[in-house]
């Protein structure tokens, strides 16, 4: 039993020394083209922290000290100014066209889709909250719940209610209540009352210190009397 055991060992180490004898060898008649992979992977990584370091970095500087009024005509709602400048001071449009490279132009994508919102424009405000992604906790549902509300005021239903549910998938205190209404309501208006009623109760268990949570009970009972008829 020994003999065979010390066998099986022979054997095991036989393979792992032709695996590593195969390895060198395949090492050695590929040296040349390895050398040249890791050379070109060097190169790209240098190249990568050159461009962040020497050209994106100061650039967002300067991105952040040119769109500085445009997020103040932004804040006092003067959306028309926050797009296009007020001719001595760039607007959002400006800075993705001058910065497009940086997190500040990016930003200003999300600027421009909001500004068009709240002007009516809900294609082109689409069209730019579209092009902008964003992994923040807070911003990423408010930039899925405009999505949601430009789809609704464009009469898109199942696009909105997409969007709704993206926003609120990711819970915190802020904003969660407020798309979960927005998508019960929508729900509520194309005859989903099951639906409407779970989320409606999810606002009430989950939410209860909520501004939506106020007047739950009358949109809960609204529900269940569809629901019974």
């Amino acid at each position: 039993m020994a003999k065979n055991k010390d066998l099986k060992k022979e054997d095991n180490l036989s393979e792992v020394e032709s695996a590593l004898t195969k390895s060198e060898q395949f090492i050695e008649d590929n040296q040349k083209i390895l050398s040249i992979i890791v050379g070109v992977a060097v190169v790209i990584v240098a190249g990568f922290l050159g461009f962040t370091k020497l050209y994106v970095q100061p650039k967002e500087k300067a991105a952040q000290e040119q769109m500085f009024m445009a997020e103040q005509y932004f804040e006092k709602d003067s959306f028309n100014l926050a797009i296009n400048g007020d001719g001595n001071n760039p607007g959002f449009l400006d800075i993705i066209d001058d910065y497009s490279v940086t997190p500040a132009g990016k930003l200003a994508s999300y600027y421009v889709g909001i500004s068009y919102m709240h002007l009516g424009q809900y294609e082109e405000a689409l069209d730019y909250l579209n092009s902008f992604s964003t992994d923040d906790l807070v911003l990423a549902p408010v930039l899925e719940g405009a999505k949601g509300d430009c789809y609704a005021e464009l009469n898109k239903p199942k696009e909105a209610l997409s969007a709704y549910k993206k926003a609120y998938a990711e819970k915190n205190e802020f904003t969660t209540p407020v798309y979960l209404m927005k998508a019960g309501q929508l729900m509520e208006s194309q005859g989903e009352f099951e639906d409407a009623l779970e989320v409606y109760n999810e606002i009430k268990k989950e939410y209860p210190t909520s501004t939506e949570a106020r007047a739950i009970d009358k949109y809960i009972a609204r529900v269940d009397m569809q629901l019974k008829k």
